[in-house]
């Protein structure tokens, strides 16, 4: 919720899991936020990053590094890492 000036005053911003969509609950507490620096040329960090969150049922499956993966790859952060097998 923003006020008048359009500063956001709410203290509990809600997030969504990055690779299945649904949303992370206060009480989720084994979620997590991954932010991944951006780099240039040179391999020096830039100061923005892309952030990634996941949810406590995808670690609790042990699908988080694949995820990760797949997330990063579609955001063109790594290549030829991650590809879909059946």
């Amino acid at each position: 919720m923003e006020n008048d000036q359009g500063v956001l005053v709410d203290l509990y911003v809600p997030r969504k899991c990055a690779a299945t969509n649904r949303l992370i609950t206060s009480k989720d507490h084994a979620s997590v936020q991954i932010a991944i620096a951006d780099v240039d040329a040179n391999g020096r960090a830039l100061p923005t990053t892309t952030t990634f969150a996941l949810c406590g049922q995808v670690r609790s499956q042990g699908e988080s590094d694949d995820s990760i993966n797949r997330l990063a790859t579609k955001a063109g952060l790594l290549r030829n890492v991650w590809s879909y097998q059946k």
